[in-house]
């Protein structure tokens, strides 16, 4: 499917870019360009170091802020994938500056359909979050909108053979600014600040957020927003984890923070199939027959009124487990 194509990584220099270019280079040699595209010359700097251009001729480096449409048109050019990672996530950040977090999440979604559109792309995959899921903060509800604009874009392409999609998933473990990473700097203060003793996080690793895209990109048919059966976690197991001997003080719930995350609500279970792997929340508006997708993918419809939630999940995980999916994922000199 990738063969000779050129595939295209908006915010590229993020955790999920750099996880994502290590595995496409590295399982689709024979593709033509991979291109990172982000608007942060350092990051791009020190990942080009990764990368060198004699060892890895196909990457390219694109400065660039997906609020100006003009450049991504020209980014665009030529591009047959594009994945959409760029994005405002800090939620306290985003509540204190939100026109910020509604030109990048938003206007940035816009100007990535529109120069899809414009320039052949043929598959988009945009990167949602729990956080999208019945939004409580800025940053929820610029993804939720965000998700919606990328799932109605199927019906504005006309004939145009692109397909637009969504994954959405819980934290990604490692990645920047998430939990397990703060633990781990705050450790050796000798204190683990607990938001509330009750919270609980869904956990995806990096490799299982790469392969929720890579799926999206290969198996959408247009409009679906994709979610992975994954674990939760409760915080107090992730401090336990880390830091077994540190002081644990309760220091409050942040603005706009849930005590539990939800990726599907009892409204969408009308809309919703389970594909083994992942659950998928289908468009009311398809362009598709869903009695041909119930078939090629065997999926079937979930009860009315379910819904996924962390608080709620059926599979959980431990201590133990958490601290050997550290070493394995995060620091692999992790020592309790």
């Amino acid at each position: 499917m990738f063969n000779n194509s050129t595939i295209l990584i908006t915010g590229g220099t993020g955790s999920l870019g750099k996880a994502l270019t290590k595995h496409i280079l590295h399982n689709f040699s024979d593709i033509r360009k991979l291109i990172i595209y982000s608007r942060d010359e350092q990051k791009q700097f020190q990942m080009a170091q990764e990368y060198p251009s004699d060892k890895f001729p196909q990457i390219r480096f694109l400065i660039g802020d997906v609020r100006d449409k003009e450049r991504m048109v020209r980014a665009f050019k030529g591009v047959d994938y594009v994945i959409h990672a760029a994005a405002m996530k800090h939620v306290p950040i985003a509540e204190y500056n939100p026109d910020e977090c509604i030109k990048t999440n938003i206007g940035g979604a816009e100007n990535v359909i529109h120069a899809s559109l414009e320039t052949g792309v043929q598959r988009v995959v945009a990167l949602s979050t729990d956080k999208a899921c019945a939004p409580i903060n800025l940053y929820g509800a610029t993804k939720l909108t965000s998700d919606k604009l990328f799932i109605a874009a199927n019906n504005i392409k006309g004939d145009n053979p692109i397909r637009f999609s969504v994954v959405r998933y819980g934290n990604v473990m490692g990645s920047n600014g998430s939990v397990i990473p703060f633990f781990l700097a705050k450790k050796t203060e000798g204190k683990l600040p607990i938001t509330d003793p009750n919270m609980t996080r869904f956990n995806i690793s990096l490799q299982g957020g790469v392969d929720m895209v890579m799926h999206a990109l290969e198996n959408a048919w247009g409009g679906e927003l994709f979610v992975p059966k994954i674990p939760s976690y409760k915080i107090l197991d992730v401090a336990e984890a880390i830091g077994p001997e540190c002081e644990k003080p309760i220091v409050g719930i942040r603005p706009g923070e849930k005590v539990h995350e939800e990726m599907i609500t009892a409204s969408d279970s009308f809309y919703t199939y389970d594909l083994g792997k992942y659950y998928t929340i289908i468009p009311v508006t398809h362009q598709w027959s869903i009695e041909e997708f119930v078939r090629t993918f065997s999926a079937s419809k979930v009860s009315e009124g379910f819904r996924y939630n962390s608080g709620e999940n059926t599979e959980w995980e431990t201590v133990e487990s958490l601290r050997n999916l550290i070493k394995q994922y995060v620091d692999d000199t992790f020592e309790v």
